[in-house]
């Protein structure tokens, strides 16, 4: 099963992508994990890209694909995998489809997690991180009375990109990137979209119930 999961930010890609490889029993490749494995193994890839990164500059779609193509060429890939954060564009998918058909494969499925704005934010703008442990609590779902760390009593504070006006920000500049790449994968008829509302249990369920009828 060859897959990719794409969702806004805060629609739980992460959680649902280490289920769903799990059940699946495929590798889940996510862009940051390629990063941090090339860059930790000083890879020459990972020292090209780490050039970009310490000036603050975004690594080059080519270098991103080169990792990528790298991973999807070992051996725990060759039955499956997960995709998470990658294509993020059109001219990232058709690199993806390209590569694939090189390799006489291609995608079964691409999976989209659905989530309104508002339930995103909701989510997002709702984190709290303790300035002493780091631990993430929510206002609302942590049902969370003052502002302190129920772990070690640290001050809680809220991240700048979790404020409400950077989410919104943020799944402004997730529609204008993504929503082509939906529309892309629906014409090829592979994309299903999945509701990412409720408990992550049912979340998952329900991804499972929508990849069932694209197991071969």
């Amino acid at each position: 099963m060859r897959l990719v999961l794409v969702g806004p930010p805060g629609a739980g890609k992460g959680t649902q992508a280490q289920y769903i490889a799990s059940n699946l029993s495929i590798p889940k490749i996510s862009t940051g994990d390629i990063f941090r494995a090339n860059v930790s193994g000083g890879t020459d890839l990972g020292k090209l890209a780490k050039t970009y990164m310490d000036r603050g500059d975004l690594v080059p779609d080519e270098v991103t694909i080169a990792m990528v193509r790298d991973r999807l060429s070992e051996d725990d890939a060759q039955d499956g995998f997960l995709l998470d954060g990658f294509p993020r564009n059109v001219a990232q998918a058709e690199i993806l489809r390209d590569m694939l058909k090189d390799w006489g494969q291609a995608l079964d499925l691409v999976l989209e997690l659905v989530v309104d704005d508002d339930e995103v934010v909701r989510r997002l703008a709702g984190r709290r991180t303790c300035s002493q442990c780091g631990r993430i609590w929510h206002v609302e779902f942590d049902d969370k009375k003052d502002d302190r760390c129920d772990a070690c009593g640290g001050a809680l504070f809220q991240r700048d990109d979790d404020k409400e006006e950077t989410v919104r920000h943020r799944l402004e500049v997730y529609q204008e990137q993504t929503a082509p790449l939906v529309s892309y994968y629906a014409d090829e008829g592979i994309l299903v979209g999945v509701d990412a509302t409720g408990p992550v249990e049912e979340v998952t369920q329900r991804a499972m119930d929508a990849i069932r009828p694209f197991m071969g």
